[in-house]
C-alpha cells in the first residue's frame, strides 16, 4: 500500500537524505513524494538546520531535463538541480523507498511570462500569466514530455500530476490585491479562460464560446459599475441559474473537464508502463468545487491510475462527509488516496489524524499521503506514526 510523505527537495538538501528518510520509515512511510516540479512560495519549515522560512525559485525542476526532447515550451532547471541530482541520490541513499515525482503541470509563471501566447486569458483578454492553458498543443506536448522525460530519467514508481488543468481566479499571486467585495459568481466567472486556443477548440466541438465570453463580460461589467457585497451563498445560486437559463455555460464547463481528462489520458499513454500515474484534481473545498479547475473526477480517474486527493479539512467528520461525495463521483472501482496535513490548520490541529484515517477507511482507501515533512513540526511525525499503525492493524 502507497503509504506517502510529500517531501521538497530543499529540506533532504538541508537535513540530509539519511536522517529525513529514516524519521519517515520510523513513523511507517514507505514512499517519498518529491516535488519534480514547483512554483514560488514563502514556507516556514519549523525544524529546517539552515533557515527557517525558504523561498523556493518558481516555475522550475528539481530534475534535470533533456532539453531536445521539448518544443517551445521549455522546462526551467533550477539551481539546486544543477548542483544536487536529488532523485538519483534518493535512490542510492534510500533504495527501500519508493520514489514519486510531484510534478505542477501548468502553473508556472515564468513559463508563462515566457510565453504569453500560450496563457489561460480572462473573458476581457488579461493573461493570467500564472497558468498555462491547456487547450493548446504546444502546452499539452510541454507536460507530457516534462513528465515522460521525468519518469524514464529517474525509473520512478509514480508521478502525482498537480495542476493539469485551469486555475481559480484566486491563486494567492504575490500581492494579490482588489478594492472590490468580491464574491464565488464573480470569481467563478474572471476564473473562466477564453484563450485563442480554448476558444478555438470549444468551438470545434460546436460550442459559441465566443458569445459565453462576452455574456461573462456584460455580467461582470454591470457588477464592476455597482460592486455591492454578495454574500458566497446568494452568490452560488446566481451562478445555478446562469446555468439554467443558458445550458450552453454547462456544456462548455464539461468540454473543459473532458480537454483536461484528455491531457492526462495522453501522459498515461506516453509514461512507461511500469510508472503509475496519480492525479491530484484539485485544492478546492470541497472536493465538488474541482470543476471550476476543468476536472471530473469520473473522467481523471478513467484517465490516471489513481486520484489523489487532497483531504484539507478541519475534522475528521469533515473528511469523512467530502470523501463521501468524492466516491460518489469518481465511481465505485476508482483508485482513490488520499492527502492528510497532520497538523494546524487541519484536523483539529492534527489531533483527529487517526479518526480521519479511519473515516477514509471506511470509504474504500487506496493509498494514503501526508503533508509536508518540512512545513510541519516534527512532533505531527507521531500522528503519521499512529494513522499508520491503524492503517497496518486492518491489513
Amino acid at each position: 500500500m502507497y503509504k506517502g510523505m510529500y517531501t521538497y527537495p530543499w529540506d533532504l538538501v538541508d537535513e540530509g537524505i539519511d536522517p529525513a528518510t529514516g524519521r519517515m520509515r520510523d513513523c511507517g512511510i514507505n514512499t517519498v513524494t518529491l516535488a519534480a516540479s514547483y512554483h514560488a512560495g514563502k514556507f516556514l519549515r519549523p525544524h529546517a538546520p539552515s533557515g527557517r522560512v525558504y523561498f523556493p525559485e518558481d516555475g522550475t525542476v528539481y530534475v534535470r531535463p533533456r532539453l531536445k526532447r521539448y518544443g517551445a515550451i521549455k522546462p526551467i532547471q533550477s539551481k539546486l538541480a544543477g548542483e544536487r541530482d536529488i532523485f538519483a541520490e534518493l535512490k542510492a541513499e534510500a533504495p527501500d523507498m519508493g520514489r514519486v515525482a510531484w510534478t505542477v503541470c501548468l502553473h508556472n509563471t515564468p513559463l508563462g511570462m515566457r510565453h504569453p501566447e500560450f496563457t489561460v486569458r480572462n473573458c476581457y483578454g488579461d493573461s493570467y500569466v500564472y497558468s498555462l492553458c491547456p487547450a493548446y498543443e504546444e502546452v499539452r506536448r510541454y507536460v507530457v514530455t516534462l513528465c515522460v522525460d521525468i519518469a524514464e530519467r529517474y525509473e520512478l514508481d509514480g508521478l502525482a500530476l498537480e495542476t493539469p488543468g485551469f486555475l481559480p481566479f484566486d491563486h494567492g499571486f504575490h500581492h494579490e490585491f482588489f478594492l472590490l467585495p468580491m464574491n464565488r459568481w464573480a470569481g467563478w466567472l474572471l476564473g473562466l479562460c477564453f484563450s485563442e486556443g480554448t476558444i478555438a477548440a470549444a468551438e470545434a466541438r460546436g460550442i459559441d464560446a465566443e458569445r459565453l465570453r462576452w455574456q461573462a463580460c456584460a455580467a461582470l461589467d454591470s457588477f464592476f459599475a455597482r460592486p455591492e457585497p454578495v454574500p458566497d451563498h446568494v452568490a452560488a445560486e446566481w451562478w445555478i441559474a446562469d446555468l439554467i437559463a443558458d445550458p450552453e455555460w454547462a456544456v462548455f464547463l464539461s468540454w473543459r473537464c473532458q480537454l483536461v481528462a484528455d491531457l492526462v489520458a495522453e501522459v498515461r499513454a506516453a509514461l512507461p508502463e511500469e510508472t503509475s500515474l496519480a492525479v491530484i484534481p484539485t485544492v478546492q473545498r470541497p472536493t465538488a468545487a474541482a470543476w471550476s479547475e476543468g476536472t471530473d473526477l469520473r473522467l481523471l480517474a478513467e484517465a490516471a491510475d489513481t486520484l489523489e486527493v487532497p483531504a484539507y479539512e478541519a475534522s475528521a467528520a469533515a473528511v469523512a462527509l467530502d470523501a463521501g461525495d468524492v466516491r460518489r463521483r469518481a465511481g465505485a472501482d476508482a483508485r482513490i488516496n488520499y492527502i492528510l496535513r497532520p497538523a494546524h490548520p487541519d484536523l483539529a490541529n492534527g489531533a483527529e489524524t487517526v479518526a480521519a484515517t479511519r473515516a477514509l477507511m471506511a470509504g474504500g482507501l487506496h493509498g494514503i499521503a501526508f503533508y509536508n515533512y518540512g512545513h510541519v513540526a516534527l512532533s505531527a511525525l507521531e500522528r503519521v506514526r499512529e494513522a499508520l499503525a491503524v492503517l497496518e492493524e486492518a491489513s
